[in-house]
């Protein structure tokens, strides 16, 4: 007996590692791994301890890029994302605000677009439920965001207001905005005309994500937009002893200004790197998507668009981009690119391409989030570049959005959206995310859209979004495990391999055993964070 364990689990355990893929049982103790093996040769080496059993036992789930803290305060007041319909969405909105007769502004998110067609929400709608008040709602993709006329008023948005150059107001046929804000205008409305959230109410909120994403086996995560009010919410949390997921936090470049930012971003480093909080990275939004027509695109998007933006937004040009990836990159920081568009995505790539001419190779794991749609010649640059693919794939079918919007705007380049599968083929690191509150950000629900590329609830004869770009399960389970902790340079983690950190996830049944159109059917009975019990148990 080479050492006591604290902890046996016990089941079918997929390690996720390339010398022994299944084992039986896992030893724990304290917050490593300390045996993996049989059922018999882990009791030999470690003895008795207590004991957990399941079906089956993988590495702890990492989301590669999602919203935690935005999602928990959706879900901590008006949260739309399980409805999918307008009369829902507004008895919803309808009911928070008489529980809630004092709050000063309404918010929360989780409108689903094609629901309301290609012009989006109206203010009147709200107004009818909330005069008094404003009212600010992001949609699901965070892209765009619904406002009542009070809102507007507060704002000194008219008729006359011209829309920024970053984004676009709705407008009825008199010029006056409907309320639907799009792009630049949704995060200019958030940022500058509403009162920011205290940190002790981010605190909560990230509290509330964090219950929420233990239960589905996440120990870890990549929070894609971080402002200094919430990196002070999540050092605060982890000072306190609060944060038993391991974060690294994406510090957010500001489009409208330069290099200057970085010394900024450097301080917001110093003060907050540390524990289980990696501030590292810094995220850069390159353009918007698709589906609204602002997606970045070599070539113009089908239909009128207007003159200026046929071809949607960059939001940071070729060379203003090359300049601060390559000051980011040479000071030390990890870059994490928004990129829908082909275009954008060939300028991220551009981007690090010369950061490497300029500073030469190091291991800041630069990764580019979404792929929705880049030209195919660009894929195959992202592994000599060392650039992680970091993509979600509970969008890669034919669901309303891509039929509905999305379609209708790419034509026929609607056939090579989100090809996973190329990446795959190229030998480049594939991470995977949700994007929550954009999507779920239940792993079980992505990894078998990942595998069918078909809409989950339409069964196994549903349209197909490209056979070729699927992926089997041990490719997704390694993009959520192992890839993502690659991208959150979490190498102490992502396999079941002893000296790791002990970050488990134990399930009422093996997905790899049944049909793939079950594998969203996976639940998770117990979530081992650090070699403690966080959910379940």
């Amino acid at each position: 007996m080479s050492e006591r364990a604290d902890l046996i689990v016990l089941g079918d355990v997929y390690t996720v590692d390339a010398v022994r893929s299944w084992a039986k049982a896992v030893a724990i103790r304290g917050d490593r791994i300390v045996a993996v093996g049989t059922e018999a040769e882990v009791r030999e080496r470690v003895g008795t301890a207590e004991v957990i059993s399941g079906a089956c036992v993988v590495p702890g789930f990492q989301d590669a890029h999602i919203h935690a803290a935005f999602a928990g305060r959706i879900r901590r007041h008006v949260n739309l994302d399980d409805l999918h319909d307008v009369e829902d969405y507004l008895e919803r909105i309808r009911g928070h605000v008489q529980a809630h007769p004092d709050e000063p502004w309404v918010v929360g998110g989780g409108w689903y677009a094609p629901v309301f067609g290609a012009d989006g929400p109206h203010r009147r709608q709200l107004d009818a439920i909330v005069p008094d008040r404003p009212v600010y709602l992001m949609n699901t993709d965070t892209h765009a965001a619904w406002v009542n006329s009070r809102a507007l008023e507060l704002a000194g948005i008219t008729a006359a207001t011209p829309d920024p150059w970053d984004g676009y107001y709705v407008r009825d046929p008199d010029g006056m905005p409907t309320g639907c804000l799009q792009e630049g205008t949704a995060y200019s409305f958030w940022s500058d005309r509403m009162p920011p959230d205290p940190v002790e109410d981010w605190m909560e909120s990230i509290r509330v994500a964090q219950r929420h994403l233990h239960a589905l086996g996440i120990t870890a995560w990549q929070d894609a937009w971080v402002r200094p009010d919430l990196l002070k919410a999540y050092r605060e949390l982890d000072d306190l002893h609060e944060l038993s997921m391991h974060v690294v936090t994406a510090l957010w470049w500001d489009r409208h200004r330069g290099p200057e930012q970085v010394d900024e971003l450097v301080e917001q480093y110093n003060w907050a790197n540390g524990g289980r909080v990696n501030a590292r990275t810094v995220k850069i939004m390159l353009d918007g998507c698709p589906e609204s027509a602002t997606g970045s695109m070599l070539e113009p998007y089908e239909g009128h668009f207007g003159e200026e933006h046929d071809r949607g937004l960059q939001f940071v040009d070729e060379g203003a981009l090359a300049e601060a990836v390559v000051r980011l990159d040479e000071v030390g920081f990890q870059i994490h690119q928004h990129a829908l568009g082909d275009r954008s995505f060939r300028s991220a790539l551009d981007a690090v391409e010369a950061a490497r001419a300029a500073n030469g190779w190091n291991d800041h794991r630069h990764h580019i989030a979404h792929l929705q749609l880049p030209d195919p010649a660009d894929i195959p640059r992202l592994r000599p570049l060392g650039v992680v693919a970091n993509m979600q794939p509970v969008w890669a079918c034919p669901d309303p959005a891509t039929e509905t919007l999305t379609r209708p705007r790419v034509g026929d380049r609607a056939d090579r959206l989100y090809p996973i599968g190329d990446v795959v083929r190229t030998g480049a690191v594939l991470a995977m995310g949700s994007d929550w509150p954009v999507t779920t950000p239940n792993v079980f629900e992505e990894m078998q859209v990942a595998v069918t590329r078909q809409v989950i609830a339409h069964g196994p004869n549903a349209p197909v979004l490209d056979a070729t770009q699927r992926i089997t399960m041990a490719e997704a389970l390694a993009a959520f495990t192992r890839g993502s902790a690659y991208v959150n340079h979490d190498d102490d983690a992502g396999s079941i391999v002893e000296g790791k950190r002990a970050d488990l996830a134990i399930l009422e049944s093996n997905p790899f055993a049944g049909s793939v159109y079950e594998i969203a059917q996976t639940n998770v009975t117990a979530t081992l964070a650090s070699g403690h019990v966080v959910h379940g148990g």
